[in-house]
């Protein structure tokens, strides 16, 4: 059986709360790699949003949630029916 590699997690992951929502913002990558970090959000209900690119830096990757959430806003990741992927 393969071990699953380790993930290192972002100081900017956590919980984000907007118009009276909160998700989980996940920022991640392998421990021990230099750049190459993955972004999903989770919501209160599982519904999981994750973007396909990886990102440079751990504050790109940060900026792109909080584009998508001035942009689309907060409850754009409460759909599951239709999962997004950006």
């Amino acid at each position: 059986m393969a071990k699953k590699p380790k993930l290192e997690h972002s100081e900017l992951a956590g919980e984000f709360t907007d118009d009276g929502i909160t998700v989980l913002v996940d920022i991640s990558r392998p421990a021990g790699a230099d750049g190459g970090w993955s972004l999903e959000v989770i919501s209160e209900d599982d519904d999981v949003t994750t973007w396909e690119e990886t990102f440079p830096t751990d504050e790109e990757a940060f900026s792109e949630f909080l584009a998508t959430v001035a942009q689309d806003g907060i409850r754009s990741f409460l759909e599951a029916a239709d999962p997004a992927v950006h």
